[in-house]
């Protein structure tokens, strides 16, 4: 539901690469008669995965990010090329992208889980991310199959509290992290509740 009339009226793109494209689009909108000028990332769809373990754990990896110049806890997540949004080739990406970050796999009878999508940031970019739960997962035989641009340092299981805590003490600052906990607290699926005594 877009809600109303959107019209791009034009649009004149400043810079493009493999992953991105940047234009600067004027557009009148259903709240507005007046269409006015907007600087826009154009960026491939993502996968972001929740990897859980037969006894309820959550594989984070720590990753190296250049532009926060800070390694951090996160999913494992990824680019899908060719902006292809086939339900089931976003399903293999998401599988993908799984196995080479973290080196774990969906066990037998494993199930692959789509939590739905988010937008990443969408006052300046219509990046959309999609969320799965994968469960439960166990370790690949030939571990992980790293990609050559990735600086993965770590690669851990976590209990729901431990992730809970890292969330409260600032930890884990990863929006797509983020998102998908809230998701799968939404859902009953991690319980991310602070334990009273």
């Amino acid at each position: 539901m877009n809600g109303g009339h959107w019209e791009t009226i034009s649009s004149e793109q400043q810079f493009a690469d493999r992953n991105l494209e940047v234009v600067i689009d004027r557009v009148q909108t259903p709240g507005r008669p007046d269409p006015r000028s907007w600087t826009i990332v154009h960026r491939k769809p993502a996968v972001v995965i929740a990897a859980m373990t037969r006894d309820g754990k959550i594989i984070l990896i720590r990753q190296e990010r250049i532009p926060i110049e800070q390694a951090i806890w996160e999913m494992a997540s990824g680019q899908i090329d060719n902006h292809d949004t086939d339900p089931e080739n976003i399903k293999n990406v998401a599988l993908r992208e799984l196995r080479e970050e973290t080196g774990y796999e969906l066990a037998a009878r494993g199930e692959l889980v789509s939590l739905g999508y988010f937008f990443s940031s969408p006052g300046f970019t219509d990046e959309r991310g999609y969320f799965f739960l994968a469960r439960p997962v166990q370790p690949c035989a030939d571990g992980p199959d790293r990609e050559e641009g990735e600086s993965i340092l770590d690669c851990r299981a976590f209990t729901s509290e431990e992730i809970r805590r890292m969330i409260a003490e600032n930890e884990i600052r990863d929006a797509n992290t983020l998102g998908i906990c809230a998701r799968l607290a939404s859902r009953g699926l991690l319980s991310i509740a602070p334990h009273h005594e």
